[in-house]
């Protein structure tokens, strides 16, 4: 009988990966966005940890990722504190084709995060590794701010208090956004004396320059 041998495919680690839509250039650390097969569903976002060619012609790839949860795809759900561009580290890991990849993003380290001066459609940011079985998350606690002790949100708008320096959500000291913006001294009820209170109210008409307001800013 004729001995027969079985082919085997030629699989191949590169260095890179070129996406076809952008024309952008991937390599191995990148992050990027993955189209879903659910088109109603937001694209979802990986880490590039490995790119392999299965054919000697390169046209079967795949890529090695470590997905990113959303806030709403994890156990406990998307909380106040949650940013809207916020993102879990998880464990769960997965091979897919290079094909489904829409394009490169940037995962920012969170304080990285909260010192843009813009945030683009392909930026995102990361404060949390992720247990996508046990629901836990890595740091498991993190510094809280405001009389409601949340964690930092860098889409709220807050006030820093200018004696104790902790950071204030307007809401929780009863005013609104614009009451806030406006403010050039602030001090919370801890830290305030019916002299500041007065120095407060009579400033709220005017803007500073250097007005402890901000989106992007927390207590370091």
């Amino acid at each position: 009988m004729a001995k027969t041998r079985t082919s085997k495919k030629t699989q191949k680690t590169l260095d890179s990966y070129t996406i076809k839509s952008t024309k952008k250039t991937i390599k191995p650390g990148d992050c990027v966005l993955m189209r879903p097969s659910d088109s109603s569903k937001e694209s979802y976002v990986a880490k590039i940890h490995k790119i392999e060619s299965l054919d000697s012609n390169k046209k079967n790839i795949k890529v090695h990722v470590q997905w990113y949860y959303r806030p709403e795809e994890s156990i406990g759900g998307r909380r106040q504190f949650h940013g809207t561009k916020e993102l879990f580290l998880s464990d769960h890991k997965d091979v897919q084709s290079a094909d489904t990849i829409e394009g490169k993003c940037i995962v920012h380290k969170f304080k990285s995060y909260t010192k843009l001066k813009e945030v683009g459609n392909e930026d995102f940011f990361c404060r949390f590794e992720y247990n996508s079985a046990t629901g836990a998350f890595v740091p498991d606690r993190v510094a809280v701010y405001c009389k409601c002790e949340m964690p930092y949100n860098p889409d709220d708008l807050m006030v820093q208090c200018d004696g104790c320096s902790d950071w204030f959500h307007p809401a929780c000291i009863g005013m609104v956004p614009d009451e806030a913006k406006k403010l050039e001294h602030f001090y919370c009820e801890s830290c305030s004396t019916e002299e500041q209170k007065l120095l407060q109210t009579s400033n709220v008409t005017s803007r500073h320059t250097d007005t402890k307001v901000g989106t992007k800013r927390r207590r370091r």
